[in-house]
């Protein structure tokens, strides 16, 4: 179970070995009990607030609470201190980092980025005949740039990232536009917008980033990687660089959220609120959001590597695959 705490003023605390929830609305207050062996992760919005006796019986069950800001962006997470491998694992990455292994793989979580959103196009045009031919030339388009970045070569990755970071942001702009033509006029888009969003797609999707972000670093951790130590994004001070790059293929997660959401018309106006320069996601907004991406990420299950595996189980087992192949 992932607990979810958006809604400001909320505590969360402990009451008879339980995780108690309370929550005011309307001068009352709710209260609702969680047994600790049924909660894998606690995701806490900015507003609302924790004891320190739900912080240690979340940590003596290896409950990882990740904290956001409004927009989803994580800023931080309580974790155990015990390390998740053996040092060797941060050996190789840091040595990979620095030669051609590291481009190769930053090369690789691009190209299968590209690859997704050009898969996820290609469903999309199944069900609607009349935007089809322009649905495919865009397609041909985004082929045409991951050809580029397969074959783009170099010894280190510093020697062509502002190539690949070029051929990104092409296949980006294409594909944000075609879903920005494909849902109702009045939440069309005009490109990707971060912190705000501009749009209310746009404050949807950085929000399901937000909430991909902590995934991936927390499979990160598992697996024994440092999430600091990236190969594509620079490393800058207390910036997650592995993150950045790792999350690549695992965007079209929340993009396929966010897409289904507005195209089957369960987005209104009341689940967003307008913010100087832009729009926030507010509460109604997030918890439809988070009903179905955990369902989405958690619950439905994936064909991958010929077994039925949920998406998060399946970005687990890549993140220890990719940290096998380091120390091989």
């Amino acid at each position: 179970m992932q607990l979810v705490i958006n809604t400001y003023g909320t505590y969360l605390h402990i009451k008879d070995e339980l995780f108690e929830v309370r929550v005011k609305k309307e001068g009352t207050e709710e209260k609702h009990h969680f047994a600790s062996q049924k909660v894998s992760s606690i995701f806490m919005s900015k507003g609302s607030a924790i004891s320190t006796d739900a912080i240690i019986l979340a940590i003596k069950n290896n409950i990882d609470i990740v904290v956001f800001e409004n927009d989803g962006m994580p800023v931080g997470r309580f974790w155990h201190s015990k390390p998740g491998s053996t040092a060797k694992i941060k050996k190789m990455q840091l040595e990979a980092s620095l030669g051609r292994i590291g481009f190769e793989f930053a090369r690789q979580w691009i190209a299968e980025k590209i690859n997704n959103q050009i898969e996820f196009l290609g469903r999309l045009k199944k069900h609607r005949e009349n935007a089809s031919e322009h649905i495919q030339e865009k397609i041909d388009q985004l082929k045409v740039l991951k050809e580029k970045i397969i074959k783009t070569e170099a010894t280190l990755i510093t020697e062509v990232d502002d190539t690949l970071r070029g051929y990104e942001g092409t296949s980006g702009r294409i594909y944000f536009e075609v879903l920005s033509e494909l849902i109702l006029s009045k939440y069309k888009f005009d490109g990707r917008s971060f912190r705000p969003a501009k749009d209310p797609f746009n404050a949807f999707l950085n929000y399901t980033y937000g909430i991909l972000y902590s995934k991936v670093e927390k499979a990160l951790v598992i697996a024994g990687l440092d999430p600091y130590l990236g190969f594509m994004h620079r490393d800058d001070y207390n910036k997650k660089s592995l993150v950045f790059d790792f999350i690549e293929p695992y965007r079209i997660y929340a993009d396929e959220v966010v897409f289904k959401l507005f195209s089957a018309k369960k987005v209104t106006d009341a689940h967003t609120d307008k913010i100087t320069n832009g729009y926030s996601l507010n509460a109604e907004g997030k918890n439809l959001l988070v009903q179905h991406f955990f369902k989405f990420f958690d619950e439905e299950t994936i064909q991958h590597k010929g077994r039925n595996q949920t998406r998060g189980n399946a970005l687990q087992l890549d993140a220890h695959n990719f940290a096998n192949q380091l120390i091989k």
